[in-house]
């Protein structure tokens, strides 16, 4: 089952293109209404009360998509969706990150 480390370190660039080469999806990553600066890390964009320290976590294939999406919110304070290979559409939020990495290989429900 894949599994896929976040560290608070990354850059937003680093992290979509790791994300997409793990998982075949799309990661979009913002700093409020906005898309985050590619070049920035994932500390420098935390917000709010999320956690203070490194922030690493990991993420297993049985993590739904909307967990994923509320550990970024609670861990850096950042807004994240996950969204199909194409990026046209973001993904249900009870979809597991397996299930995401067999849609982008074009298998269905």
């Amino acid at each position: 089952m894949a599994e896929f480390t976040v560290s608070g370190r990354m850059s937003v660039a680093t992290l979509k293109k790791n994300f997409k080469e793990e998982f075949g999806a799309t990661l979009r990553v913002y700093n409020g209404a906005k898309f985050a600066d590619e070049k920035a890390t994932l500390v420098s964009l935390r917000k709010g009360d999320a956690q203070k320290g490194s922030a690493d976590f990991k993420a297993s294939g049985n993590m739904q998509v909307g967990t994923f999406e509320q550990k970024f919110l609670d861990v850096f304070g950042i807004k994240v969706r996950i969204s199909e290979k194409d990026d046209r559409w973001t993904l249900l939020k009870t979809d597991t990150l397996s299930q995401v990495m067999q849609y982008s290989k074009g298998e269905t429900k």
